[in-house]
This record gives structure tokens, C-alpha cells and sequence, in this order.
């Protein structure tokens, strides 16, 4: 059976933070002006871009070919990756790129990606002009007392069609920054003693900064993704670089000195040192410390970095374990520069790994507490190189919850919540696999490719790891593997779904081809060419329906903001279509039914009506909806500020949507969990009055 790779919600931040070492991110800072490292097409990248249009066509789900459409498709979305809010480009500029539109098919079999350096190119001189404008506009003064709106749905923007009404859309832009800045000064920030107007300035530097600094083959790995996500928004071309952040993430493994690093200022910063990573043992580097230089060796040259591209600092300074890296440093506080000697060593990405709790609640007939055991998992990883290579001891999310599950039958926990909020996907195995820890022998997913023929991937392990009382927690960040599990767990009639009122709802399968080793047939010595991670299949659930597009519906719904977010399948362009296959042969269990759903559903319904908590995040919800619906924001200050004041009310939604999009070691008990957590204790009761009607 081969490795499938699931679309995760969150891959787009997680590679980013793993290309900063092992997290980060880029901020702001100033931008000295230099020419872009674009050379042109190279002969390995016209290379790659033949080989990516062969394989679309060639096995992709729908098997459709590179046409007129698919040329269209890729037209928009290349524009809207460069400049989606249409502050950049000129009317003129589309009109003139217009004569592409239907041409980039024909372009790309020829292995011509000209489109993407004309665009580009053009993209710089208008990045260049635009912070030539905030730069003047900043000098001036702003009437804050108008009565103007800032437009922020683009869908209702068209490109400025000259200077002066480019000039008009960045006057309100910067309106609108420093409205935010004033509304957020009381907030804790490095940088709250800095001049608003420069904090401004230097972030548009900073975006000129980088864009400049963008290379060849990231150009390419746009470009490319622009037309596969044509396709479906899940198939990308991966380059070098990002399918090698791609494979750390799966193996929750990378070699290096675990330091977190930030480009800030055009400086490149520690933000954090990973607990018992390389760096950490050593002792010497901090945090907000400066790396101005790194040496390879124990005397090797010292390279100069300030300036350098975040991603090229990375590149330094990570290496095999044991190997040995110098850095040049000015500490925190300091202005000298001093060398730290590092080795390198191997950094486990414990946050990503599936992390376990014990919560007590309520008051059992014995009179002692309900326990609940609680495993927050972010995705469903897998080592697939090791696994390949047929290694025994390989890092798999099955073999970390099953040991989970092992300690809870010890602990005489009473029930189990699955949390997957925060749950992207993962790897297909991994997830047909603990599914199977929960549920006895039969079909998990079924899956239908291009040829319409339909297999199902069953558990083939006789028995459970845990057969008691089951909650699967969702969200709309729940996605693909999650969504395998949760539907199974649903179909079986295993345990309840509680959360959102449903998944993410992407019912796709991906296959991740080294470009390199296709075209060598896995011969040793295969060129580096990336990697494109294409939808081949669609997957099912036992009773046949697929999760695509409608996702997995929850059994009682919690109120979330991120159920109004519009973050779903459904939401992205050129999504594949719901359908649907036979049933699968399994049968379900006893452990879920009409009636205990009923009561636990009217249950939960009363808690949360007389919940203050809830009740705070309800209104909060309806808040949110209010001003998602606005096309625009208020640029009168006094208006502004009211609005930002009830906006502000919202933080703690905001804080469970940050910890839902990024990863937190810690589980921490709120409100929330605590209906949760009531209602997995009602289950256990239900259960056992169940049990002994049945019995009676």
C-alpha cells in the first residue's frame, strides 16, 4: 500500500516556521534596496516545469488536461498570490498580462514559465514605487475626523487605474495602520516606544526587502503551484527546500542547534530555544540574541549574514548532528560580538507530538470524581523515509497514542476525548491505524481514484486499545486524516463527535512525487528536483459517504467563532465535488444511539444557556458575524476606536483560534473543556444505565 499525504489546514504555517530552523516567523524591518537574484529559467527549471505538466495530466483525479481553463485558472491565482488586496498592480499592468490568459497551457508544455518573470519583474517596480508612496505620504498629515471607509473585501476592489487613485487607496491603507496601532498601543510590544509612522515605514521596507531577496526557484514553486491549484487546491509543487520541511514535519525530526530564528530589522534574531535542543545544552545562546556570522567547523570561515535572507541563514546553520557550527553573536544588551561553538544534534518536535492529560469532573454514585483522559493531537505524523527503509522503531502517532491509551487503562480513566481542533491531517496509514485502536476489525476508509474503482483500507488488528467510552472533539480545522477518523468513529457508532458543527471537510487524497526519483526510476544519486503532492484518489467513509466538501457532521454542537470562519473546503477555489460509493461491510457498535444523543444534546443546550462564559462568547459570535459582513472599515477615529473597543472583546476567541492554528505544548482546562468534559461524564453515566437496562 503506498503513503498518502493529506492537505493540512495548518502545512502552509508549519513549513514556514520549520524553514526558520524549527519555528519563527518574518517581521518587520527596514529595506535597503537590491536588485532581485533572478537569473531566468534555468535548464533544471524548465526541466521540472515539463515534468509537473506531464503528471497533472497524466495522474491527477480528474485526468483532465492542461487546457484553456486550467490556463485561466492558474492566470488569477498567480496574480491573486502576488497581490491579493490589488494595491500593487496597475489596471494597466492586468490588461497588458491579460494577453496570457489562454496561453499559458500551450506556454507550459513547451516548458516556458517566461509568463512568470514578466509578472514578477513588473510585481518588483511596482512594490518599489508603492514604498516610494508611503515614504512621501508618511511626511504629511491625516485627517482622521473624515467620514471614509477603507474597502477590505477585494472582491469589490479593481486595481487602481493610475497614480493618483494608487496614491488615494495607500493614503487610506496607511490611515487604517495607524488606526490600529493607536487602538492597540496598550498592548505589550517590543516595539511600543517606536514612532507609529516608522513602525509603518519599516514594514513596507521590509516587504520590499524580501521580495527583492525572492529567488528563482521560489518564483517557480509559485508559479507552478498557481496552475496545479488549478486542478484542485490541494496539488502544489513543492520545491527542494519546502519538501524537505515537508518530511521533517512528518517525522517530527530535524537536525540542527534547536534555536527558533526571526528576521527582524533585517536582522535575524533568536526567538526561542527549543528545551533540550543543541543550543539549549550549551548554554551560551539566548534569546533576542543577534547571529551576525556562522562558520561550518570548528575553523571554518566565518560568513557574514546580516542582510542575508532568513531561509539562507537557516540553511547555515542547520546540518547533521555531530557536525559542529560557529556563530557569530552580539548578545542581548550588548554591542560585541562573540563566538559561540555549537554541535549539532537531533531536535524532536515534541509540540507536534500527541501530548496527554488526566481531568478529574463531577461525582461518580461512589462519590468519587469522573476521570477523563484528554489526548491533544495536532496531526497525524509518520518517519515515511524510515518507514520505507523498513526501520522498526520509526516515529508514528499510532505508536505515541497507544501507549497514551495503555497509561489511561492503568490510570482507570473513564472516558477518552480526542481532541482535534487544532488537526490539519496527516499521513493515510496513521490514521487508518488509530482509528483502529478504537474500533474492532473492518473497513476505516474506502477510496475511489480516477478509474471509479472503489477499495477499502481496513483494520486488520483484532481487538481495542480502548473500549470505553470515546469523544472525538472537532473543529473546522479538523481536516482529511481527522476527518477519516472522526467519520469512522460516527459510522461505527463508537463515541460522539462534539465541537464545530462539522470538520474542515476535505474528502481528498494526495500522493507526494519526488520529482527526481520518478524520473530515475529510485536510482541512487537522483537529482534534488522538489516534489508535486497531487489529489489521486478520494476517500470515503464505511457508510459510503465522502467528507469532501461537507465534512463530518458533529453529534452535539458547541459554539466556536471559527464555525463563521470561512476557512472550509468549500471556501477555496476549484474544489473537487461531494459524491458518494456503496456502503462498506462493517458493523456498528451499541456505544452511541439516538436516544443518549438526545439527552446529552438537551443536556449540553441547558449548561450552556445558563453559562455566563458562553453566553460572553455568543454575543461575541454574533459580533463577529456583524463585522464580517461590512465590505469595509470606518476611517473616522472616533468610530474606529468604538468599533476596535467591542472587537477587542473578542480576544479570547481570538486566543483559542491562535492556539487552534499553531501548536502549544500544554493543555490548559477553560470553560470549554469543561462542558466537554461534562458531557463525556454524562456518557459514562448514560452508558451504564444503558447497560443495565439491557441487562434488566
Amino acid at each position: 500500500m503506498s503513503i498518502f499525504r493529506f492537505q493540512s489546514v495548518r502545512l502552509q504555517w508549519l513549513t514556514a516556521v520549520l524553514a526558520m530552523v524549527v519555528g519563527g516567523s518574518v517581521v518587520i524591518g527596514p529595506w535597503r534596496s537590491c536588485s532581485a537574484d533572478l537569473a531566468g529559467p534555468t535548464a533544471s527549471d524548465r526541466n521540472i516545469t515539463k515534468i509537473v505538466t506531464l503528471f497533472l495530466q497524466a495522474r491527477h483525479l480528474s485526468r483532465r488536461p492542461l487546457d484553456d481553463e486550467i490556463s485561466r485558472r492558474g492566470f488569477k491565482l498567480f496574480i491573486e498570490a502576488l497581490d491579493p488586496m490589488k494595491v500593487y498592480f496597475y489596471q494597466s499592468d492586468i490588461d497588458e498580462f491579460r494577453k496570457y490568459e489562454n496561453q499559458l497551457d500551450d506556454m507550459l508544455k513547451q516548458s516556458d514559465i517566461s509568463f512568470a518573470y514578466t509578472v514578477f519583474k513588473r510585481f518588483l517596480q511596482r512594490v518599489d514605487e508603492r514604498v516610494a508612496t508611503v515614504d512621501e505620504l508618511m511626511k504629511g498629515n491625516f485627517d482622521f475626523t473624515q467620514d471614509e471607509e477603507l474597502i477590505t473585501d477585494p472582491d469589490a476592489l479593481h486595481f487602481p487605474r493610475n497614480a493618483d487613485e494608487a496614491r488615494a487607496r495607500w493614503r487610506k491603507r496607511l490611515k487604517y495602520d495607524l488606526l490600529v496601532l493607536e487602538a492597540d498601543k496598550d498592548k505589550k510590544d517590543k516595539d511600543k516606544e517606536k514612532d507609529p509612522r516608522k513602525k509603518i515605514e519599516q514594514r513596507y521596507h521590509s516587504f520590499a526587502r524580501r521580495m527583492h531577496m525572492f529567488g528563482d526557484s521560489e518564483l517557480l514553486e509559485m508559479f507552478l503551484t498557481a496552475v496545479t491549484t488549478g486542478y484542485d487546491p490541494h496539488t502544489t509543487y513543492m520545491s527542494k527546500e519546502t519538501l524537505e520541511n515537508f518530511r521533517i514535519l512528518l517525522r517530527l525530526e530535524l537536525e540542527g542547534i534547536g534555536a527558533q530564528l526571526q528576521d527582524r530589522d533585517g536582522k535575524t534574531m533568536v526567538a526561542k530555544i527549543i528545551p533540550a535542543g543543541a543550543a539549549d545544552k550549551a548554554g551560551q545562546l539566548k534569546e533576542e540574541d543577534q547571529i551576525v556570522s556562522v562558520g561550518q567547523g570548528a575553523d571554518g570561515e566565518m560568513t557574514d549574514v546580516v542582510g542575508m535572507k532568513l531561509a539562507d541563514v537557516v540553511k547555515q546553520v542547520r546540518g547533521k548532528a555531530g557536525t559542529i557550527v560557529r556563530l557569530g553573536v552580539i548578545p542581548a544588551g550588548s554591542n560585541k560580538i562573540v563566538t559561540y561553538k555549537i554541535t549539532r544534534a537531533k531536535i524532536e518536535l515534541t509540540d507536534e507530538a500527541a501530548q496527554s492529560k488526566i481531568f478529574e469532573t463531577g461525582t461518580k454514585a461512589n462519590g468519587k470524581p469522573y476521570r477523563i483522559g484528554l489526548i491533544d493531537l495536532h496531526s497525524f505524523y509518520m518517519d515515511m523515509q524510515a518507514a520505507q527503509r523498513n526501520q522498526r522503531d520509526y516515529r508514528s502517532t499510532t505508536r505515541d497514542v497507544r501507549h497514551i491509551l495503555e497509561k489511561f487503562n492503568q490510570e482507570n480513566v473513564d472516558a477518552v476525548v480526542l481532541d482535534l481542533r487544532r488537526n490539519g491531517g496527516g499521513s493515510l496509514i496513521e490514521a487508518i491505524n488509530l482509528t483502529g485502536l478504537f474500533v474492532d476489525r473492518g473497513p476505516i476508509v474506502q477510496v475511489m481514484g480516477a478509474s471509479n474503482r472503489v477499495d477499502h483500507y481496513d483494520d486488520m488488528e483484532p481487538g481495542m486499545v480502548w473500549r470505553g467510552p470515546l469523544v472525538v472533539l472537532i473543529s473546522k480545522f479538523s481536516a482529511s486524516a481527522s476527518e477519516i477518523l472522526a467519520g469512522a468513529v460516527q459510522d461505527y457508532r463508537r463515541g460522539l463527535i462534539i465541537g464545530d458543527k462539522s470538520t474542515h471537510g476535505k474528502g481528498t487524497v494526495q500522493s507526494l512525487l519526488d520529482l527526481g526519483r520518478e524520473m530515475s526510476e529510485n536510482r541512487p544519486g537522483a537529482p534534488e528536483l522538489g516534489a508535486l503532492k497531487i489529489t489521486q484518489q478520494q476517500f470515503f467513509r464505511p457508510n459510503g459517504d465522502s467528507t469532501q466538501m461537507r465534512g463530518v457532521l458533529s453529534d452535539i454542537w458547541l459554539p466556536s467563532v471559527t464555525d463563521y470562519m470561512d476557512i472550509s473546503e468549500s471556501d477555496l477555489d476549484y474544489a473537487v465535488e461531494f459524491k458518494q460509493v456503496p456502503r462498506g461491510d462493517f458493523h456498528p457498535s451499541d456505544m452511541v444511539t439516538p436516544e443518549i444523543v438526545a439527552k446529552l444534546r438537551a443536556d449540553s443546550k441547558h449548561r450552556i444557556h445558563e453559562s455566563k462564559d458562553f453566553a460572553k462568547r455568543l454575543k461575541r459570535i454574533e459580533l463577529y458575524r456583524k463585522q464580517k459582513a461590512k465590505k469595509g472599515v470606518t476611517l473616522n477615529e472616533k468610530q474606529f476606536l468604538a468599533e476596535r473597543a467591542e472587537l477587542n472583546a473578542q480576544k479570547e476567541d481570538e486566543k483559542l483560534i491562535e492556539q487552534q492554528a499553531k501548536s502549544d505544548d500544554s493543555i490548559q482546562r477553560d470553560y470549554y473543556l469543561d462542558e466537554v468534559f461534562d458531557i463525556a461524564a454524562e456518557y459514562v453515566k448514560a452508558l451504564r444505565e444503558s447497560k443495565l437496562a439491557r441487562a434488566n
